[in-house]
């Protein structure tokens, strides 16, 4: 069986890593992104026959229609939406801009409903049909700084809770909810030497995520073993939910 994915956010990190996961497992994959340059580096590692790229804002609902259309004429179907475009923007209240939080949630949020409404028409129509969402772990609890981000992020883990009541039994829908994870967002946290040891001593696991360590959940949410997993919000993050909240009694 031919199987097609739309993965938005493909031009680096947890989106790029996701395209190279969906192709070795042997689907089609249509890159999107609104830098042109990043997704064809990425389509350049990915067999040609089986990749198409369309650049595009998916927080535009006409870029989000015509990602699905041109996905279905190149491959003749959609099996999976994997909606991974994403911005974070800090800022305690009062100090995030009117700016920075609208664009979390034009983006975050509302490429999201964007890209699934354009391609519920085509999913219908598909054998194991999914979608799989970003989330994060800012999604299910709060952070320092970061409220705005966190208003995106929850809004995406609930709405894959209702979309999965909503569209059960044709199409599944799951989340990933990462923690630090290697990708452009993360740079300056990654570079600090100080906050980097805080973070590892949160994790159990002792580091961020790698992408492909996310990737490799997002293709198993996709794949016929998850033909049972719906509506989960499935925790990336080295076992950092595990925790209450209170320090190391033992360190």
């Amino acid at each position: 069986m031919t199987r097609t994915v739309i993965i938005t956010g493909a031009g680096s990190g947890i989106g790029a890593a996701t395209a190279k996961r969906f192709a070795d497992d042997g689907w089609n994959v249509v890159l999107n992104g609104r830098t042109r340059e990043k997704l064809d580096a990425v389509a350049a590692e990915l067999p040609e026959m089986h990749v198409r790229v369309v650049q595009g804002d998916v927080a535009n609902p006409d870029d989000a229609a015509r990602l699905v259309e041109e996905a279905v004429d190149s491959f003749g179907g959609l099996t999976c939406l994997v909606n991974n475009a994403g911005i974070a923007r800090g800022g305690e209240p009062g100090a995030l801009s009117h700016d920075d939080f609208n664009a979390q949630m034009h983006i975050n949020v509302g490429g999201t409903f964007n890209c699934v409404t354009a391609a519920l028409p085509e999913l219908k129509k598909a054998d194991g049909a999914c979608i799989v969402n970003t989330s994060s772990v800012s999604g299910e609890r709060g952070d320092w700084a970061m409220f705005g981000y966190n208003a995106s992020k929850g809004a995406i883990s609930n709405m894959t809770r209702a979309m999965a009541l909503d569209l059960a039994p044709e199409i599944r829908v799951n989340a990933v909810a990462p923690s630090l994870t290697e990708t452009e967002l993360t740079t300056d946290i990654r570079d600090d030497d100080a906050l980097m040891k805080r973070f590892s001593d949160r994790i159990p696991m002792g580091r961020g995520a790698k992408p492909e360590e996310v990737a490799s959940v997002i293709a198993f949410l996709a794949s016929h073993d998850a033909r049972f997993v719906n509506g989960v919000v499935l925790p990336v993050d080295g076992g950092l939910s595990a925790s209450n909240g209170q320090p190391n009694f033992s360190a």
